[in-house]
């Protein structure tokens, strides 16, 4: 299984991350990652976030602004 991420504008549409994550064996894994760089994130263009699972929205989009 991997665990990718999945970047939009505030739009809906999709962007390239500032920082490219990997693809992550695990979920926790990769939301460790996303609670980790999500400011870098917010700076290079990105506002929200999507997790995925061999290509399967699990959970998202999620605002990268703080609330």
């Amino acid at each position: 299984m991997a665990w990718t991420w999945r970047f939009e504008k505030a739009d809906g549409t999709e962007t390239e991350p500032s920082v490219q994550p990997e693809d992550f064996t695990t979920q926790g894994d990769a939301e460790s990652w996303i609670g980790e760089y999500w400011k870098d994130l917010l700076e290079g263009g990105a506002d929200r976030a999507t997790l995925l699972e061999d290509g399967k929205e699990i959970y998202g989009p999620m605002s990268l602004h703080a609330e």
